[in-house]
């Protein structure tokens, strides 16, 4: 395949399709199926290569808004961020105060059934493309949430922008 440089080394890389651990989304358990990295043998190192990066933010942004679990903190945070917010803006627009939502996001509290649902719900209102898919995550998400806590592996195909639970 294509030869490239290595961002860590320097040295000759390649670029090979595989799956990615996706931890620059912030959340833990995000894999990218198939997607093209730069790969290094010498060192290890893998950079993937993201040419839908605003899509691929959508469609995690929705995967999050649909889970099955309650939320927790780092996703909390992925949505406030993904809505470009601010702590303090975001814990103005859920009326709390920015200790509590700090609590919620550092996993020091856990976020209450109706804040979740609510954090979800703006999510869905002001993220960016994710208004179409209101209706769907109210009559059919939203029901299936557990009361439980629970990180889920999320796999994303960015070739589709499919995501599902595994």
């Amino acid at each position: 395949m294509s030869n490239v440089e290595c961002s860590a080394c320097g040295s000759a890389a390649r670029i090979i399709r595989s799956n990615y651990e996706f931890v620059e989304s912030g959340l833990k358990h995000v894999v990218l199926q198939d997607i093209e990295l730069v790969h290094c043998q010498k060192c290890g190192n893998g950079d993937p290569i993201i040419p839908h990066v605003n899509a691929l933010m959508q469609a995690l942004a929705q995967a999050v808004v649909c889970k099955p679990y309650r939320l927790l903190g780092r996703e909390v945070r992925f949505l406030r961020t993904y809505l470009g917010m601010t702590g303090e803006q975001f814990a103005r627009l859920l009326h709390v105060d920015k200790t509590t939502l700090s609590k919620w996001e550092n996993d020091h509290d856990p976020v209450g059934e109706q804040s979740d649902r609510l954090i979800r719900m703006y999510a869905l209102a002001l993220g960016d493309g994710l208004q179409k898919e209101q209706r769907h995550a109210v009559e059919s998400c939203f029901p299936q949430i557990r009361n439980s806590r629970r990180t889920v592996r999320v796999c994303i195909n960015p070739s589709t922008m499919a995501y599902s639970y595994a």
